[in-house]
């Protein structure tokens, strides 16, 4: 049996106005590798600062074995001005003297990371080099609990591979905040669940926590609704009234009064929410000949024209040119060569991972003085979804901003729900292309499903940047590969279609027999990386129904026309049928546009499978 090494008892943590954790426990054994999660702003970076020390709880106590040595990651590493990579990377050693073999290690980790100037001072790499070098140098420090806050942040596939393999070796025991699901998923044996200042705990990975969440939350629900009617049988006979107050009534008194004051399990905002988008002409994103260097060659000669419904992804290394070329089609950068052809009705929705409360900066600037609120209804009162007008205010409830938040200043906030209140002030404008530039940094692992959520019934374009492969996975069907320099590369499918063509392609091939045959000409040759193409779940569904849709509409145009010629004489009934026959014209003229991209996009399909 595993012997305990670290816990907080009871803990109280108040952040500003707002309960973090009442009267919580968490405990920590030997080798245990713990996952923490929940929503942003719900204390996960203040948990892991009060299990390392540098924050003290308002109350409860810290219990720590005798000589355990605690490594922190922060989200952004600090180091002291002078310092070269390979100085940085030895930074956090428990050892007196580095030894040749430490600075081995620390050099191969860092190449392993794509870092190879050593000497290299700190200031001059960017956050995401950074973060490699504070990750070796927590990796290196010989320590017996590493804490880790969201670690694959800015970090590409391939690092993040290289990540979850190490920690999966490592002996110690390490505590984690990251919304990378797959990341958990490998890694983790245990998951926290920080929910409105309580904790719980599942002996599991990410996929075994959303089944006994499932479980958790229907028992609660089920015991509420059992004290509910215990409490309408108490309610009847308290209203009936007692003739004689004896001990035994007053027990009764005493427990309904008990059932009164119970309040019903606490849930976070709903995660379906109907997309908001205006609708799009014939003409979408064109791209013809795009090229862009700056320091170096980004990107040449790229030529892609954007399908109605299309779902789009970039991914590369850092610095390759991703975000330069979603600047380029958002209107915000120009390109050296080639054009870049907007259609009059595309309004673009960009979600900059460029964080800045500098006015003058424009993308994404937030007063910290405003209301959560105020900062929403400038951008609009209501909006039209598929459930009807909104207001800003339901809006921000089902973004897990409850009404008792919303009136809160935004300097209040964390910088988690900043981003998250930043995505749905993108999404209050009602695009008809989302640009997503790195979403799921920062973002908590319950806004991801949200937005997922939300992207599966949008009717637009969604372009996105990311470094989340579950993200990926579960929102694009066609992937862009910058590879250095040239014109990006397409293949179709997710992410792990993509990673897999890779493996395959960077195998060593097996040596050629010296005896010479007949060369057999392969059908699928050249074909590697046409893995996948897929309809996605709304566009299958939408496949399925949008004839019987084109023909229900046709029916009812003709409807009209024969109704509207039997009301020649009734101006106030024309009108109205007149009204209804251009709202029907248009909703055909959607049909058919959508009906020829997914005809489009069936043919796709069935030239991959021959």
């Amino acid at each position: 049996m595993r012997a305990n090494i670290l816990t907080l008892e009871n803990i109280k943590k108040n952040y500003t106005e707002r309960m973090l954790f009442d009267e919580a426990s968490f405990y920590l054994q030997e080798g245990e590798k713990v996952g923490i999660i929940g929503v942003n702003g719900t204390g996960k970076s203040t948990l892991l600062r009060m299990i390392a020390g540098t924050e003290v709880a308002d109350e409860g106590k810290r219990v720590v074995a005798n000589n355990l040595v605690i490594r922190f990651l922060t989200q952004q590493p600090q180091f002291a001005d002078g310092m070269s990579v390979l100085q940085a990377a030895l930074s956090m050693d428990i050892h007196e003297e580095h030894d040749l073999s430490y600075e081995a290690q620390a050099k191969q980790q860092l190449m392993e990371l794509g870092i190879t100037d050593f000497d290299q001072p700190m200031e001059q790499l960017s956050g995401g080099l950074k973060k490699r070098v504070a990750i070796v140098a927590t990796l290196l420090s010989g320590a017996d609990i590493l804490l880790m806050d969201e670690p694959t942040n800015h970090l590409d596939g391939k690092t993040a591979t290289w990540l979850e393999n190490y920690l999966k070796n490592f002996r110690g025991a390490f505590v984690l905040v990251t919304h990378d699901r797959y990341f958990l998923d490998s890694v983790v044996d245990r998951i926290v669940e920080i929910d409105h200042g309580k904790m719980y705990s599942y002996d599991t990975n990410y996929e075994g926590f959303l089944e006994l969440k499932a479980a958790r939350e229907e028992a609660e629900d089920a015991t509420w609704q059992k004290n509910k009617s215990l409490l309408r049988t108490e309610l009847e006979w308290v209203r009936r009234g007692a003739q004689a107050r004896t001990t035994k009534q007053k027990a009764r008194l005493q427990r309904y009064e008990e059932l009164k004051n119970k309040k019903a399990p606490i849930r976070d905002g709903s995660v379906e929410l109907s997309s908001v988008s205006t609708r799009m002409g014939r003409t979408t994103i064109e791209l013809h000949g795009v090229s862009k260097a700056y320091d170096k060659q980004l990107f040449r000669d790229f030529t892609y024209i954007f399908l109605k419904g299309d779902r789009v992804g970039f991914v590369g290394e850092n610095g390759c040119g991703k975000t330069t070329l979603m600047k380029i089609i958002a209107g915000m950068d120009r390109p050296d060569s080639g054009e870049v052809v907007v259609g009059q009705t595309v309004k673009i929705g960009y979600y900059s991972q460029e964080f800045d409360h500098d006015p003058s900066a424009g993308i994404a600037y937030m007063d910290p003085k405003l209301r959560v609120i105020d900062y929403i209804r400038n951008t609009a009162e209501y909006v039209k979804t598929k459930d009807g007008l909104l207001s800003a205010s339901v809006m921000l409830d089902k973004f897990l901003f409850p009404p008792k938040e919303q009136y809160a200043l935004i300097e209040k906030l964390s910088g988690g729900e900043r981003k998250r209140l930043n995505l749905l002030r993108v999404l209050m404008e009602a695009p008809n292309v989302l640009i997503l530039d790195e979403p799921t940094n920062d973002l908590d692992i319950q806004t991801l499903t949200i937005l997922e959520d939300y992207l599966d019934s949008f009717d637009g374009i969604v372009i996105a940047v990311s470094h989340d492969r579950y993200f990926l996975d579960r929102v694009v069907s066609r992937l862009f590969a910058f590879e250095g320099g040239t014109s990006p590369r397409q293949f179709e499918g997710s992410y792990s279609d993509y990673e897999l063509v890779r493996q395959m392609e960077t195998q060593p091939q097996p040596a050629q027999s010296k005896v010479v045959t007949e060369k057999k000409s392969d059908p699928n040759a050249g074909r590697a990386h046409a893995v996948k193409v897929r309809f996605t779940y709304q566009e299958q569904k939408d496949w399925d129904t949008i004839e019987e849709r084109i023909a229900e509409l046709e029916s009812k145009l003709e409807k009209l026309d024969t109704d509207i010629a039997g009301n020649a004489r009734d101006f106030v009934k024309l009108n109205e049928l007149t009204k209804e026959k251009e709202e029907t014209e248009a909703a055909l003229e959607e049909a058919m546009d959508r009906w020829m991209y997914l005809s489009d996009k069936n043919e796709m399909i069935e030239n991959a499978k021959s």
